[in-house]
């Protein structure tokens, strides 16, 4: 399980990987309850161990309404090369965009992800130290020699807690999720069916949230197992297919698997001679139809195996065959049709990966991927040609276009060129886009299921417009609310009326004039006010703007029950927060503002505070990250103050020419100054 939190939280949430699986069953009690030898044996696995096991904070990557979503979370893992190679859960890295790794001497260690396998959930990331360096490893054991009952060690970071280790026994060797939870409850990852490969070593020792990824231990402290699950059973991928994937990822980046294009399903309940596997669906100009094979057909054996499927135990062991043939090479494949024997002869093709990553388009307001050839198919598509639209943001060009692009739809052509895949969509989109300011409509082609479409989407981002001033007017530099009739009953002064301050602008005309909080005003040289209720509320500013500025004008106040004259020079009326000059950035996310006088006041900060107020903070950006936060004053980027959004918007655009990794900006954020680190993971 991993362990996901974001920047802002002040407590963590356990993200289990399939939502049935919820309760964890604990381990043994105290290591001093275990017989001597066991005990030694125990400490001298974590003795081995622990020197290679690693905590993983990810930055990780999702995509929703349009946009890409960043958190961060945290998972386990184990060095298996003395030149840092890690191996770990592929639902922990396989859509990182940063990674950090603690080791055991809590030293913080960048890493990159080298490849990836939702299939089996396997990913390979490697250490990237600041100079050379060797590490610590732990080394792969035999997990078919597990048996029942044996002890284990599952060690990680569960909670975030580095360096934990749990004691145990292996409770299931070939546990899997039986048919009958239904197929809302396969455990998937990236459309992949984990269990459609995986057996996983059951054990009783207690796992929590953050313990994906951590290694599974006998008490030889080698590996047999990566802890990746618990229902009610903790459930580690058994060490020698995870051995042989991640010795995979580190020669190759990616995994490569054959594909025949076959349904099948294991014998029925009641056949005689159970032997083989159902063949129940032959895919169109797949492998499978060119070799011969029919839907009906019981397959015996492929490539000189056996393929018999009667429990649903047995499925895993042959997905693996079939999953396992060399690409384009002849096979045997051997049924039983009509029943007797037939041979025939199958090359598989490459398979592939079912969902390629996905990219955000911001001038679109769109995230979309290149199609996979299994998805060509799912989609009857007849070729791999356009971008796949995978989600689109409310309110986005996209999504404001009539008819609106949707989820699944393929982008064909844009203004006339042909959009062969992802990449394609990129170019045409900043060959459009090239030295615009603003939006660019453009004629757009695509498809949905068996219809295609045209629609005119405006692709670009609109710049935040300079709001302009509003015509400057007479002020009285003072906060009010009515007297109302309430007010005026119980002060025993039920004619009253006016208005009660609540508030003396410091350092303004009406403070140096000698008004004070606690005043009531009840006439406006000479004439009497009539508010007495809350709608009642604009009749003092009402009056007021229909003087010039710079004006006096004399109030009447009540101060302690006694009638008092007080001339007031009328102030130009500040700036209100609307009219502030905003800049956003589409990078971290954020949009800032200049400090205007009503912020310094209601802060009560200097008339010359200097800074960029934020705003707005995008959910799952780089800046929320960040723990930057709507209402901090930004005072410094870079250790380069920052006087307003000018500012600002250089200082950004610098480091966004540069690439920096990290980003340090200061903030004031209540009567607290902080110092936030952003560490974004650039796009190529």
């Amino acid at each position: 399980m991993l362990l996901g939190h974001g920047c802002k939280a002040l407590f963590v949430r356990v993200a289990t990987i399939v939502c049935l699986l919820a309760t964890v069953v604990g381990g043994y009690g105290k290591a001093n309850d275990l017989p001597t030898a066991v005990r030694s044996q125990v400490d001298a696995a974590i003795v081995k161990v622990r020197p290679a096991l690693v905590r993983i904070r990810v930055v990780s990557t999702e995509f929703n309404e349009g946009r890409e979503i960043k958190q961060q979370s945290v998972g386990s893992g184990a060095i298996i090369s003395k030149d840092g190679f890690i191996v770990t859960n592929h639902h922990v890295a396989g859509h990182a965009a940063r990674m950090f790794c603690t080791l055991w001497n809590r030293e913080e260690v960048e890493a990159e992800l080298i490849g990836t396998d939702a299939m089996t959930d396997i990913s390979v990331i490697k250490l990237k130290p600041e100079s050379p360096r060797t590490f610590q490893c732990v080394n792969f054991g035999d997990s078919t020699k597990m048996r029942v009952g044996d002890y284990v060690l599952a060690m990680g970071s569960p909670m975030a807690l580095s360096q934990s280790v749990t004691l145990g026994i292996i409770s299931n060797t070939e546990m899997i999720m039986p048919r009958f939870y239904g197929a809302g409850a396969r455990f998937r990852l990236d459309g992949e069916d984990v269990g459609g490969l995986v057996k996983w070593l059951g054990h009783d020792a207690a796992i929590y949230g953050g313990n994906s990824g951590g290694p599974l231990v006998n008490l030889r402290g080698d590996i047999i197992g990566i802890n990746e699950i618990s229902f009610g059973l903790g459930g580690a991928i058994p060490g020698v297919l995870a051995k042989a994937v991640a010795e995979q990822l580190m020669a190759h980046g990616k995994i490569q698997r054959s594909w025949l294009g076959l349904d099948t399903q294991a014998t029925f309940k009641h056949a005689k001679n159970p032997r083989g596997v159902i063949i129940s669906g032959v895919m169109e100009n797949s492998p499978a139809e060119a070799a011969g094979l029919k839907t009906g057909d019981l397959l015996l054996s492929m490539n000189g195996l056996a393929t018999d499927v009667h429990y649903d135990e047995q499925m895993p062991d042959f997905m693996r065959i079939v999953t396992s043939l060399p690409i384009g090479k002849n096979v045997e494949a051997v049924v039983e049709r009509d029943g007797k024997p037939v041979k025939l002869q199958v090359a598989a093709l490459e398979r592939g990966e079912l969902h390629p990553k996905q990219r955000e388009l911001k001038s679109w307001g769109l995230t979309a991927r290149n199609l996979s050839p299994l998805m060509q198919r799912e989609m009857k598509r007849t070729s791999l040609d356009g971008a796949l639209v995978g989600t689109v943001r409310p309110g986005g060009p996209a999504g404001e276009a009539k008819p609106a692009l949707e989820s699944r739809d393929v982008i064909l052509d844009v203004g006339g060129t042909p959009v062969k895949d992802l990449a394609g969509l990129v170019a045409v989109t900043e060959k459009l886009t090239a030295s615009q300011t603003k939006p660019v409509p453009v004629i757009v082609t695509f498809e949905r299921k068996a219809e295609r479409f045209l629609t005119v989407i405006k692709v670009g981002i609109k710049d935040l417009k300079d709001p302009g001033l509003e015509v400057a007017k007479a002020w009285l530099p003072v906060e009010t609310h009515v007297i109302s009739r309430d007010i005026a009953n119980q002060l025993g002064q039920p004619t009253l009326r006016g208005f009660y301050l609540t508030r003396i602008y410091a350092d303004s005309t009406a403070d140096k004039a000698g008004l004070k909080a606690g005043d009531f005003i009840i006439a406006l040289d000479g004439e009497k006010l009539t508010a007495s209720a809350p709608e009642h509320e604009e009749e003092l500013a009402t009056l007021i703007r229909q003087y010039d500025v710079g004006k006096t004008v004399e109030l009447t106040i009540l101060r302690d029950k006694a009638e008092k004259k007080v001339a007031v020079e009328l102030a130009r009326s500040p700036r209100v927060q609307r009219e502030m000059k905003k800049y956003r950035n589409d990078e971290f996310e954020f949009t800032a503002r200049d400090v205007g006088f009503f912020d310094a006041a209601d802060e009560q900060w200097r008339n010359d505070q200097r800074g960029a107020l934020v705003e707005d903070v995008k959910p799952g950006s780089w800046a929320e990250l960040g723990s930057l936060g709507v209402g901090d004053l930004i005072l410094e980027v870079d250790h380069q103050p920052i006087a307003n959004v000018d500012g600002l918007r250089q200082q950004m655009e610098k480091i966004s020419a540069g690439k920096q990794p990290v980003v340090l900006m200061k903030v004031l954020r209540g009567i607290h100054t902080s110092f936030l680190e952003i560490e974004p993971a650039w796009k190529s």
